[in-house]
C-alpha cells in the first residue's frame, strides 16, 4: 500500500515526464533530459515532443497522452504562451506535480496567467512548483531535473532558493566545496509550492541533516513560522535573506509600523523560530558543510590549542563575538595539557604550544582535550613556521579528525603561505572543517552551538489568554459608525479595559470648564492630550502637555494646545482634551502588535518615549507568543540593561511587560481586523509595581474581515 504524501511524490517521483524535450543540447529541454539520464534515476523518463523522435537513447513522444506509465511530476520547458495548455494536459493525465521551469509570468508582471494556471491544477488535484524556476534534485530517487552544470553529490543538506541563478550557481559551489546534497528545490515565484511545503518533506526525510534556505520575500509567512520552529528543534536551519531595506514595511499611522522593517522582522522571527541566519552566501556554505557532519556537543566549553599567542587572542576575540564559550578552569587545563606540552608552553585557555611545537605536541593535547569530559569542544590552530612539517600536519588532523567525527566538535585553521593554503583546499575536498581564517572557523562552531541550544529548549507553547472578542468588535463597530480607522482616547481606555491593561484614571473633557473640573476631581498634577479623530499624532502637533499642578496650569495648557492643533491642522474637527493622572516616572518603553503584509500577526517592544524612532532599539516576535518567547523578546533590545537595573536601580517589572506582550500578542492573532496597537510609553515601575500604558493607539479595518 502507497502511504506516501503528495509533497512525496515530488521527491520519489515513478514517473517523470519533460515537457518540450529537444534534440538541440544547447536547449534547456535537452539539458534537463541529460541531468536526468546521467545521475541514474531508476524511474521512467518521458521526452514529450509533438516532433517525435529520439534523445539520448530514449523516444520521444509526441504528447502526455501518448504515454503509458505513471506521471508524478512532469517538468515544463516550453514558452510561457503555451504553458496553460501543457498544464491541461498534465491534469487529464493526473500527474501530481508541474514543475513550471518557463519564466515570463509574475516575476514580470504577468500575474494573471500564473493565478489561472495554478487555480486550474488545484481543481484538478495538481501542484505547482515555480513558474521562473531550474528544476529540482532529489538524492532519494536519485533525480537531477534540473537544467544546472550537474555533478551533485549526495548528502546531507538540502537547499531551497528562490533565486533560479544564485541555485544555479550553488550547484557549481557545492561541488567546488564537495558539500554533498540530499535535494535541491529551485521554487521560483512560489505561485503554489512554498518553502513550507517543501520542508513538510524534508524534516521527515532521515537523509537530511542541515536545511539551507535562500529567500527573497515572504509568503503565508505564519505558516512559515510554525513549520520552522517545528523543523528547528529536529534539524539544523539556515537561512539567507535579501532585500535588507526598509521599504514598504512603512506605515505613517503607527511607531509600530514605521518600526516594522522587512528586514528588523525576519530577523528577529528567524530567532525565535530557532533558525540561523548567515549574512552571506560563503557564511551558509561554511555552516552547512560542518552542521552536516559535527557531532552535537555534550556541554558548552570550549578549548583553543594553538602554537601562536597572537592568532589564539583572534580566536578568543571571536570566540566571544559568535557565542563560544571557553573552558576556564585552570586547575584542570594545567592538569590535562602540562604533561603533553613543552615546558616553555602555556597551559591557559588558549592553550600556547609555542612557535617551536611540533605534530606530536599538537597529537598529544588534542589527545588529551578528547579524554576529558569536561572539554566539550575544540578549537585547533597553526600558524606556519619554518621549524614544522606541514605535511606530517595535514597526515596528524586526518587522524585526529577521524577521532574527533563522532565523539566532539573540532574545527581546524591553518594561517600561512601557499603550501599551507594548499593544504587547506585538499583537506576541505575531503570533508575536514579546516579554516584558512580563524574567523570562519569558530563562527562555524558558533552556529553548531546556537542550533545545539535550540534543540534541546524545551518546546515552546503559547499563552492561552482569554480576550473578549465580541467586546473588542463592538468597541471598534462603533467607530466604524463614523467612518474610522482608529479609536479615540476614550475609546483606546475601554479597549484597554477589555484587555485588562492597567492605565492612568482619564476624563474625557469637551470644553474648558469640564477641563479645570476633570483635574479637580483625578487630583494634581495631571496631563492633557487632545481628542480629535484627525490628529493620530498628538505630540507633533502640540496637542499634549504634562505635569500640571495648578488650576491656572490646566486653563493655560488647554489653550495652547487648542491653538497649536489649529495650527497644525485648520480643519481638524476637536471632541475636547483627555485630562489624565500623571504617572509616576520610570523606565519608558515602548510595546505594540499589528498585522503585517509577510508574518501576519507580531509582537513589538523596546526603548520607547519621543526618540523611540531615532533610537530604533526595539524587538519583534510572531504571535501568539509563549512566555518564554516574550522574556526572549525583551532581553533582546540593546537597552535591556536598563530594565535589570543600573548604577544601584532596582530590577524592573519585566514580567508585567511579557503580561502586556502576551496580551496584544493574542488580541491581534483572534481579532484580525486591529491592524496596529500601540502603547507608547508603557512605563515599567520596579519589580513587583507592575507597568502603566499611558498612551493606547489603536488602528483597525474600516470593514470587518470576512472569515
Amino acid at each position: 500500500m502507497d502511504t506516501r504524501t503528495d509533497i512525496d511524490y515530488l521527491f520519489e517521483p515513478r514517473g517523470v515526464a519533460v515537457i518540450g524535450a529537444s534534440q538541440n543540447s544547447a536547449k534547456i529541454g535537452y539539458q534537463v533530459v541529460e541531468n536526468i539520464v546521467q545521475r541514474g534515476y531508476k524511474g521512467r523518463i518521458y521526452p514529450i515532443n509533438p516532433k517525435g523522435g529520439e534523445v539520448l537513447g530514449l523516444k520521444i513522444y509526441p504528447d502526455l497522452s501518448a504515454v503509458e506509465g505513471d506521471v508524478d511530476i512532469a517538468v515544463i520547458t516550453i514558452p510561457a504562451r503555451f504553458v496553460f495548455d501543457a498544464v491541461k494536459e498534465c491534469a487529464a493525465k493526473h500527474v501530481k506535480h508541474v514543475l513550471i521551469i518557463t519564466s515570463g509570468f509574475s516575476e514580470v508582471g504577468n500575474a494573471e496567467e500564473e493565478r489561472k494556471i495554478v487555480a486550474y491544477a488545484r481543481e484538478h488535484g495538481m501542484r505547482v512548483l515555480g513558474p521562473n524556476i531550474f528544476g529540482i534534485y532529489s538524492a532519494a530517487a536519485s533525480l537531477d531535473a534540473t537544467f544546472g552544470p550537474g555533478g551533485i553529490l549526495p548528502g546531507r543538506v538540502a537547499i531551497i532558493t528562490q533565486s533560479g541563478a544564485l541555485g544555479i550557481a550553488m550547484i557549481g559551489k557545492t561541488a567546488a566545496e564537495s558539500l554533498g546534497l540530499s535535494a535541491l528545490v529551485s521554487i521560483g515565484n512560489k505561485s503554489d509550492i512554498d518553502e513550507s511545503d517543501v520542508l513538510e518533506y524534508l524534516t521527515r526525510d532521515e537523509a537530511t541533516k542541515v536545511i539551507l534556505m535562500y529567500i527573497e520575500g515572504v509568503k503565508h509567512g505564519s505558516r512559515l513560522v510554525g513549520m520552522l520552529k517545528e523543523v528547528a528543534r529536529k534539524k539544523h536551519v539556515i537561512v539567507i535573506k535579501s532585500g535588507r531595506s526598509r521599504r514598504g514595511a512603512m506605515a505613517a499611522a503607527s511607531h509600530t509600523g514605521s518600526l516594522a522593517g522587512a528586514d528588523e522582522i525576519f530577523d528577529s522571527i528567524m530567532r525565535q523560530c530557532g533558525v540561523l541566519r548567515a549574512e552571506n552566501v560563503q557564511d551558509a556554505f561554511n555552516w552547512a558543510h560542518f552542521l552536516a557532519d559535527a557531532p552535537l556537543p555534550k556541554g558548552k566549553e570550549s578549548v583553543i590549542v594553538t602554537n601562536g599567542g597572537g592568532i589564539g587572542v583572534l580566536a578568543t576575540d571571536a570566540c566571544e563575538k559568535y557565542g563560544v564559550d571557553l573552558y576556564d578552569n585552570q586547575a584542570v587545563l594545567k592538569d590535562t595539557f602540562a604533561p603533553v606540552m613543552p615546558s616553555f608552553g602555556s597551559s591557559k585557555n588558549p592553550v600556547d604550544l609555542t612557535g617551536q611545537a611540533t605534530a606530536e605536541d599538537y597529537k598529544r593535547s588534542l589527545e588529551a582535550m578528547l579524554a576529558n569530559d569536561d572539554m566539550h569542544a575544540a578549537i585547533a590552530l597553526y600558524c606556519e613556521t619554518a621549524l614544522f612539517d606541514t605535511d606530517s600536519f595535514a597526515d596528524l588532523l586526518r587522524v585526529e579528525y577521524q577521532h574527533y567525527k563522532e565523539k566532539k566538535p573540532i574545527i581546524f585553521s591553518l594561517f600561512g603561505g601557499e603550501k599551507l593554503e594548499a593544504i587547506v583546499r585538499k583537506l576541505r575536498a575531503e570533508g575536514i572543517p579546516v579554516f584558512s581564517d580563524v574567523y570562519d572557523g569558530i563562527s562555524s562552531l558558533g552556529a553548531l552551538y546556537r542550533s545545539w541550544r535550540n534543540l534541546n529548549a524545551p518546546a515552546e507553547v503559547a499563552e492561552d489568554v482569554q480576550i473578549d472578542v465580541a467586546a473588542a468588535e463592538a468597541i471598534l463597530d462603533r467607530a466604524r459608525e463614523e467612518k474610522r480607522g482608529f479609536l479615540l482616547a476614550n475609546e483606546a481606555q475601554q479597549m484597554a479595559k477589555v484587555l485588562g491593561l492597567s492605565m492612568p484614571r482619564s476624563i474625557l473633557a469637551s470644553n474648558l470648564d469640564e477641563a479645570v473640573r476633570a483635574a479637580r476631581t483625578i487630583g494634581y498634577p495631571v496631563v492633557m492630550k487632545v481628542v480629535s479623530k484627525d490628529i493620530i499624532h498628538k505630540s507633533d502637533a502640540g496637542g499634549v502637555a504634562l505635569d500640571l499642578v495648578s488650576e491656572k496650569e490646566v486653563i493655560d495648557a488647554y489653550q495652547a494646545i487648542m491653538r497649536s492643533c489649529r495650527a497644525y491642522k485648520a480643519d481638524a474637527l476637536i471632541q475636547g482634551v483627555e485630562v489624565v493622572e500623571m504617572v509616576k516616572p520610570g523606565v519608558e518603553t515602548i510595546i505594540g502588535a499589528r498585522q503585517d503584509a509577510s508574518f501576519g500577526p507580531i509582537v513589538m517592544f523596546g526603548l520607547g518615549g519621543i526618540y523611540v524612532e531615532v533610537m530604533k532599539d526595539v524587538a519583534f516576535r510572531a504571535a501568539p507568543i509563549s512566555r518564554r518567547e516574550a522574556h526572549a523578546m525583551v532581553s533582546d533590545i540593546r537597552s535591556y540593561p536598563l530594565l535589570l537595573g543600573v548604577r544601584g536601580e532596582k530590577r524592573k517589572d519585566i514580567d508585567g511587560i511579557v503580561d502586556v506582550a502576551i496580551k496584544l500578542g493574542a488580541v491581534v492573532d483572534k481579532c484580525r481586523d486591529i491592524t496596529d496597537i500601540e502603547i507608547n510609553p508603557l512605563v515599567v515601575y520596579e519589580h513587583g509595581q507592575g507597568v502603566k500604558a499611558v498612551d493606547v493607539r489603536i488602528l483597525f479595518q474600516t470593514t470587518r474581515e470576512v472569515r
